[in-house]
């Protein structure tokens, strides 16, 4: 007869349970299988199946998506849950109820909710629960617990495979599919759509964002395979008109149901357009019917929503922007809303990103849009080294425009110092992007004492 492990000890503060999450495999460290997560939910009574699920995925744009359906949904009184990752600033932003993340009391009695059944599955498993697996199971859990009218979820990474996808989502959001991961998604945009597809599943509404032409292919013949209803932007929904404003743009956008107009959105670029769209159409879907939305309540949520580290500004003189663009899909759509939206000269960019990033082609989307280049890095074991990053930068940007600051918080002020020697007019002012990676935007928020 085989002994059951001895139970972990239940956890007393945050810190405790953060460690104890920190101490599982690491979302970096991938094994192709539903089979730990599906045990571990099915110990805890399988909670994702108590509410119903509106399941993202997709390259970009995943959060600020999640974020505006999450809003528009309490708009409609609705009680939430909403999980997303990575965290910017702190583990508990991954699981929020209502809008608002767990608090720390909170997010130890979800940790410690589930933690008893956590050792059962390591023993009977060939792999341990990850960090990531652990911590969807305390969200999904947390839901139930609530509990939720619906529940709000993005996928880690990819879809098929990800933890996540235990649940059935009755709505399932495609943002823009653009290479990323492709060492673990594969190494064509075709390839990561087909991973990317699993969340898609039987008698589902799919919301499809824009798409190139063989993606669109690999989506749509996944939803005609298991009989999902599909809405396509720029078919049955998307964004009619933009205009760059104080503070934001104001948006026209075409919904499932009916057009609404002159909506302020406090995001700036046309990819948070987009986002907006995406998530009236994922709403509109879910709550089904013929009927619009209440106009009135749409135009107050979105001018109401925040996207934390996207394109944020975060401090005033000289003017810092924080956006965690980490790939060249995304660094394109940061650069193009920076032509849109501001006037800044010279920008300076702090980039650090992750060693497993395109690097190269991050640092070319923002090459036309910075007068100068501060190469660092952030604090994990998984940054690309100052040094090396440098080393690309400079073959692009060359040795003049690139300056290479190891810490942060250094490399910030080395760029500030840069941005005040530019324009002195307050139209055309310098100003510093931070960028490259959520962990670095994290770390700079947390240094510039952003907004919680």
């Amino acid at each position: 007869m085989t002994e059951t492990p001895e139970a972990p000890r239940p956890a007393q503060t945050f810190a405790e349970a953060e460690d104890a999450l920190l101490s599982r495999w690491p979302e970096t460290r991938l094994e192709p299988s539903l089979d730990r997560i599906e045990a571990f939910t099915e110990l805890l009574g399988d909670p994702q199946r108590a509410y119903p699920v509106i399941h993202l995925t997709g390259t970009n744009g995943k959060t600020s998506t999640s974020r505006m359906i999450d809003a528009l949904l309490r708009g409609l009184d609705l009680r939430t849950g909403r999980f997303t990752s990575p965290h910017v600033e702190k583990m508990s932003e991954r699981i929020s109820i209502d809008g608002e993340p767990l608090s720390d009391d909170d997010f130890v009695r979800a940790f410690n909710d589930v933690a008893p059944y956590t050792h059962l599955v390591d023993a009977d498993q060939d792999h341990p629960l990850s960090f990531f697996e652990t911590v969807v199971g305390m969200a999904y859990a947390a839901f139930a617990d609530a509990p939720v009218d619906v529940a709000v979820v993005e996928v880690g990474m990819g879809g098929s495979w990800d933890a996540t996808n235990v649940a059935d989502g009755a709505v399932a959001v495609v943002t823009p599919v653009a290479m990323d991961h492709a060492q673990y998604l594969g190494d064509t945009p075709a390839a990561i759509a087909a991973e990317k597809a699993g969340i898609i599943k039987p008698g589902a509404v799919v919301v499809l964002a824009e798409q190139s032409a063989e993606v669109a292919e690999v989506l749509l013949r996944r939803a005609s395979e298991v009989g999902a209803t599909v809405a396509r932007e720029g078919t049955e929904f998307g964004v009619v008109s933009r205009t760059a404003a104080v503070g934001g743009q104001v948006v026209s956008l075409q919904g499932l149901r009916a057009r609404y107009d002159d909506l302020f959105l406090p995001l700036y670029g046309a990819h948070q357009a987009q986002n907006a769209a995406v998530a009236l159409a994922a709403v509109e879907a879910f709550v089904g019917g013929e009927d619009p939305i209440d106009a009135e309540i749409v135009s107050a949520v979105f001018a109401e929503v925040t996207s934390p580290g996207r394109l944020e500004v975060i401090r005033r003189s000289p003017t810092i922007v924080l956006d965690a663009a980490h790939n060249p899909h995304g660094a394109a759509a940061v650069a193009e809303a920076l032509d849109d939206s501001f006037a800044f000269a010279p920008l300076v960019g702090v980039v650090g990103v992750m060693g497993d990033k395109d690097a190269a082609g991050l640092l070319e989307a923002f090459e036309p849009h910075f007068e100068h280049l501060v190469i660092t890095q952030n604090s994990t074991s998984r940054a690309m080294r100052a040094e090396r990053l440098a080393e690309i930068a400079e073959g692009i940007y060359g040795e003049d425009r690139v300056t290479v600051v190891p810490r942060l918080a250094e490399a910030i002020d080395v760029a500030a110092g840069i941005a005040e020697q530019g324009g002195a007019d307050a139209i055309s002012s310098g100003a510093v992007l931070v960028t490259g990676s959520v962990v670095t935007v994290g770390e700079a928020r947390r240094l510039l004492g952003g907004p919680r």
